[in-house]
């Protein structure tokens, strides 16, 4: 059964950083491009950034383009969201994906 799970998510000051994982299960992890999505409040999901199976590529969202780093460790089948610079309009859940299967989300939260 795959399974993702999320963690790293609270509660940061403007300008602030949090860095996110997510642990993989139940599929080879190394054969697949990994996403992270986001819900904010009263919105619906928003494409962040992908990255690909062996991490020598990555895209990223205009908005947060500069600011967050995507990566990931095959042998730990853990992706990473590395933010930087964190602003209110990046508070929401925040998912990592392969394809339809997503986590039950990490909540971040940027409020002075």
């Amino acid at each position: 059964q795959e399974q993702l799970v999320e963690s790293g998510g609270g509660l940061v000051r403007p300008g602030g950083s949090l860095r996110l994982s997510c642990a993989a299960s139940g599929f080879t992890f190394s054969s697949f491009t990994m996403d992270w999505v986001r819900q904010s409040p009263g919105q619906g999901l928003q494409w962040v950034s992908d990255i690909t199976p062996r991490g020598d590529a990555a895209w990223y969202a205009d908005a947060v383009k500069g600011r967050f780093t995507i990566s990931r460790d095959n042998a730990k089948n853990t992706l990473y969201l590395q933010m930087n610079n964190l602003k209110p309009e990046d508070t929401g859940v925040y998912y990592c994906r392969k394809g339809a299967v997503r986590g039950p989300g990490t909540q971040v939260t940027v409020s002075s």
